[in-house]
């Protein structure tokens, strides 16, 4: 879930606003739990409570709520001081439900880009520096995110063979009777409600060498992400208000990416990737959008900015998984498992 836009940038494009304003229509409406405990304060020890704090936070009770995120990504080699490579930037927008159970649903589209340090143009190609070839980027599109979150915290199972599940914020799990609950890290002080999270990930790496051999950086990979939010206290206890807005740092630990081609370089298994992002949820609309980013969706994807039009139950979906289904493989005598 990345998150996600250099906020009140003016732009007015009628066709994305269209396209956000019609997921209005048909919502489903909140769930009977926080109808029901409209007066009551959240226990942050409770996991039913805590998974209604994270639907306010990823998106929005009554409608769809706007992300962004935009930020800098480094490449660090041994010792050497961390090199900036290129912009990365996106969009998300999501929605959340609870259900008749006390579950909490959320369904979604983001959108992530790879942007020129000196024009913030989104980039189609790159020039890598460290083997002086012009590759082509790939930008990423999630178009059909969502799931059910229950009361005992989830473990994501990422990569082509689906091992090494990994639990969500995995340094502050309570461990209750073999079970993990659904409680955040929430930390306030004062009006302040902070709350750090973090995805740690290692496993199968799907763009494997023997299909994409320029594109894979070994067997292996382990992407992180990593959050610190901030937001209001009184409006995340005000259950009359359906969506918290947030501004949040953003950073990112990771193999290269496969598009950038280091796979057979000396390099390949020992660079990292560092970025450093700004992400904030709560955009009035697609005019607080940077004009090249929403000009780029609105060519690309237009309906990135609007919801799916059901709630779909599917795997988590990274870039690595999206490489694989997506880039033909280098090797016409490789034939993916399905």
């Amino acid at each position: 879930m990345s998150s996600e836009l250099v906020n009140g940038l003016l732009v007015n494009r009628r066709s994305a606003i269209a396209a956000l304003a019609a997921t209005g229509v048909g919502l489903m409406a909140v769930g009977k739990p926080v109808q029901a405990a409209a007066g009551k304060s959240l226990d942050f020890n409770d996991p039913y409570d805590n998974l209604y704090a994270f639907g306010k936070i990823w998106g929005g009770y009554d409608e769809p709520v706007l992300s962004g995120f935009h930020g800098l990504m480094y490449a660090r080699i041994g010792t050497k001081r961390a090199m900036p490579l290129f912009g990365y930037t996106g969009t998300g927008v999501m929605q959340s439900k609870i259900d008749s159970d006390g579950n909490c649903w959320i369904r979604g589209k983001e959108t992530g880009f790879f942007t020129d340090l000196a024009t913030g143009d989104i980039l189609d190609t790159w020039k890598n520096p460290f083997t002086g070839e012009t590759v082509k980027v790939f930008n990423f599109y999630n178009l059909n995110m969502g799931g059910k979150l229950t009361a005992e915290m989830p473990r994501f199972a990422m990569g082509a063979a689906k091992d090494d599940a990994t639990l969500m914020n995995e340094g502050t799990e309570r461990n209750m009777a073999g079970k993990v609950p659904f409680i955040l890290p929430f930390e306030t002080y004062g009006d302040d409600l902070m709350l750090a999270w973090d995805y740690a990930h290692e496993y199968t790496n799907p763009v494997n060498a023997e299909g994409w051999p320029k594109a894979c950086t070994g067997p292996r990979i382990s992407p992180s992400e990593h959050f610190t939010f901030g937001m209001s206290l009184r409006q995340m206890q005000d259950r009359s208000v359906p969506s918290s807005r947030f501004i949040a740092g953003f950073s990112r630990l990771s193999q290269w990416w496969p598009w950038m081609r280091m796979g057979g370089h000396e390099l390949a298994e020992s660079g990292v990737l560092f970025g450093r992002m700004f992400s904030h949820k709560g955009l009035k609309g697609p005019g607080d959008i940077p004009p090249k980013v929403l000009a780029y969706i609105e060519k690309n994807a237009p309906d990135a900015l609007q919801v799916p039009d059901h709630w779909p139950q599917v795997a988590v979906r990274g870039t690595w998984e999206a490489y694989a289904a997506e880039v033909p493989p280098e090797n016409p005598a490789y034939k993916p498992a399905r």
